[in-house]
């Protein structure tokens, strides 16, 4: 089953995707605000069970990012061998991941458009898996890590690559435009390790494929990214870890192929789905 946050006319909800539109649960369970509050319930399965045999209730919505409350999301960066190569420095696979922040802001939801900046247009694409937790813990042993996933989404870790030269150590001011990325479209509870084991990942833009990959290529695969992670802080229920995105980016050609209005961006995995994003200037989304 598959659950997503939505607006219909001004007012949020969550519920169960169908492919004929959404059955709203959200009004029936008012002591779960949002969907981040069903994970950190631990009641994904408490919705299955309410979304059977109900019928849908809204055919016309705008999808959400899925926890647009989300309060910690750490994303995972150059964890594809191909993607490392990319950087022509002569390194071999560093011996510790890349992590940097992001924040609910820069995102959008599914079929709304990522929104280009007039400051700077060099707006790339990322396709990636996301990982949310559901279970706290300390320290967590890589055999034990996916004990701690509750679901799985997708992102297109939109970047303005001219800001992420803006500082020698850090590249958080280019991954934090309002509105220039997206995670969604939906929430589908994690259950079986083949999720995210057997997942390939495929990014198109216009159709085109820029990006095509398995996530068993990550150099840090997500049980040691839930492993490494949970050694200096406590994960917690609503935490989501965005897992690294193959080589192909559009930065990486030559020359460059950033995204521009009108463009058409998919970010597709088997058994999660579609992420799909249109592209504005900001002026005029």
């Amino acid at each position: 089953m598959r659950f997503a946050t939505y607006s219909v006319d001004g007012d949020t909800f969550y519920g169960a995707v169908k492919d004929d539109g959404m059955i709203a649960l959200s009004p029936y369970f008012p002591e779960w605000p949002s969907l981040r509050d069903v994970i950190i319930a631990d009641e994904l399965g408490t919705l299955e069970d309410a979304a059977s045999g109900r019928a849908v209730t809204h055919r016309e919505f705008v999808y959400e990012m899925p926890m647009p409350n989300a309060v910690r999301i750490l994303c995972v960066g150059v964890n594809f061998p191909d993607r490392n190569a990319e950087y022509k420095d002569g390194s071999a696979q560093p011996k510790y991941m890349s992590l940097f922040p992001r924040f609910a802001s820069g995102f959008t939801g599914h079929d709304r458009p990522l929104i280009r900046p007039p400051e700077n247009h060099t707006l790339d694409y990322e396709g990636e898996v996301v990982v949310v937790i559901g279970k706290a813990g300390r320290r967590i042993k890589p055999e034990d890590a996916y004990d701690h996933i509750s679901a799985l989404t997708l992102c297109n870790e939109g970047t303005i690559r001219d800001w992420v030269r803006h500082a020698k150590f850090n590249v958080t001011q280019g991954k934090n435009w309002d509105n220039s990325g997206a995670i969604g479209p939906w929430l589908v509870p994690f259950n079986d390790p083949a999720q995210l084991d057997d997942a390939r990942i495929i990014t198109r833009v216009n159709d085109e494929v820029r990006q095509d990959d398995t996530l068993s290529r990550m150099m840090f695969p997500i049980r040691e990214e839930i492993a490494y992670i949970s050694t200096f802080m406590t994960l917690q229920p609503g935490d989501m870890i965005v897992t690294g995105t193959p080589t192909g980016a559009g930065a990486r050609f030559d020359p460059p192929r950033y995204l521009e209005p009108g463009d058409i961006v998919e970010v597709e995995v088997g058994g999660i789905g579609i992420l799909r994003n249109g592209v504005a200037d900001e002026q005029s989304a």
